[in-house]
C-alpha cells in the first residue's frame, strides 16, 4: 500500500492558507504524492491549487470528485457533471486530474454510472483525465461500479481495526478486474486517531432510523464506540498510541499491491504523526497480544 494525503480536513477557517500549503507540499516531500479532494470539502480545491503551483503539480498525482458540490449536489446529469469539472479544475489550477470520483451516491448507483460516468470517460478520452471512479461504501454500488469498467474505487471506514468488510467482497472483486482499491478513514473519523475518544449520542439517521452509511463506524454511530474505546485502554496500558496500530492495519490491506491509504491531516505535523505511523512497523509480539484480546491484526 502507499500512503496519500487526504484534503477534507483542508476546508475551513481553522487553518491558513499557509498551514495547507505546507501540509501539502510537505506530504509530497516525504513521498505521500497521492492529493485527494473535493468540491464538497469548502476551501481544499482552492488550497490544494495554490499548493501544486510553481512545480509542484508535476510532483503528485492529483485527484478530485463529481456529485458533491452543493450547487449541484447529487446532480448527475451532463450538465452539473461537466459544470463540476470545469470549476474543480479551475480551482486547482490545472488542465489534467489523474483521477476523478463519483462522489458518494447514497441510494441509488445506476443513475450515476449513466450521464455522469459518460461524461467522465468523454473527459478521459480527451485526455484531460487519468482514470475514473466511485467514492461510495456499499459493497453492491462498488460491484456495479466494477462492472460498469471504473479504474479505480474509493471506499471509507470500511477496512480499520473496527471494521473489516471491504475485504469480503470489494476487495477481491477489484484485485480480480485490476481496479485500483483507495481505502479512506484508517483513523475511523477520529475513533483511533489517539487520543481518548468520546462518545457521541447522536449519530446521523436516515428514514428508518437507521445510522447513515457514511457515518456508520464513525465518531457518529453511536455503536462504534465500545470497541473503540477498549482498544484505546488497551493501548493506554501498554503504553502504545492506536492511531499506530490503525495506520499499520490499514497499510497492510491486503490489495496485493494495487492501493492507497488516505491520511486526512489538517496540518503537517499531524501527517507527520501519521506518516511515521505508517511506516513503523507495530511489533510481533503486539500483534499477537491485541488479535488475542480482539481478534484483529496485521
Amino acid at each position: 500500500m502507499a500512503l496519500g494525503l487526504g484534503g477534507g480536513h483542508l476546508a475551513g477557517p481553522e487553518q491558513s492558507d499557509a498551514t495547507a500549503i505546507a501540509l501539502v507540499r510537505g506530504a509530497i516531500e516525504r513521498g505521500a504524492n497521492f492529493v485527494d479532494t473535493s468540491p464538497d470539502y469548502g476551501l481544499s480545491e482552492r488550497r490544494i491549487g495554490m499548493a501544486l503551483a510553481d512545480g509542484w503539480r508535476d510532483k503528485t498525482y492529483l485527484q478530485t470528485k463529481v456529485g458533491s458540490h452543493p450547487k449541484y449536489l447529487r446532480d448527475w446529469s451532463k450538465k452539473a457533471t461537466n459544470w463540476s469539472l470545469e470549476n474543480s479544475f479551475k480551482m486547482l489550477q490545472t488542465e489534467y486530474v489523474d483521477s476523478v470520483l463519483i462522489h458518494g451516491p447514497r441510494h441509488d448507483i445506476e443513475g450515476p454510472l449513466g450521464e455522469c460516468l459518460k461524461v467522465m470517460l468523454d473527459w478521459k478520452e480527451k485526455g484531460r483525465v487519468g482514470a475514473v471512479g466511485v467514492g461510495v461504501r456499499q459493497p453492491e454500488f462498488h460491484r456495479r461500479a466494477i462492472e460498469a469498467g471504473v479504474d479505480i474505487v474509493l471506499s471509507f471506514l470500511d477496512y480499520t481495526l473496527l471494521d473489516q468488510s471491504l475485504a469480503d467482497e470489494t476487495i477481491p472483486l477489484a484485485i480480480k478486474h485490476d481496479v485500483g482499491i483507495i481505502v479512506g478513514s484508517p483513523l475511523g473519523n477520529s475513533l483511533l486517531a489517539g487520543p481518548e475518544p468520546l462518545q457521541t449520542e447522536e449519530g446521523i439517521y436516515d428514514a428508518d432510523g437507521k445510522v447513515i452509511p457514511a457515518a456508520v463506524g464513525s465518531y457518529l454511530d453511536p455503536a462504534a464506540f465500545p470497541r473503540a474505546h477498549a482498544m484505546w485502554q488497551w493501548c493506554r496500558a501498554r503504553d502504545l498510541n492506536i492511531r499506530h496500530l490503525a495506520m499499520q492495519f490499514a497499510m497492510n490491506a491486503p490489495v496485493s499491491g494495487n492501493g492507497i491509504v488516505l491520511t486526512g491531516s489538517a496540518n503537517l505535523t499531524e501527517f507527520e504523526e501519521a506518516y511515521a505511523d505508517a511506516t513503523t512497523p507495530v511489533p510481533e509480539g503486539v500483534w499477537q497480544e491485541f488479535e488475542t484480546e480482539f481478534g484483529v491484526r496485521v
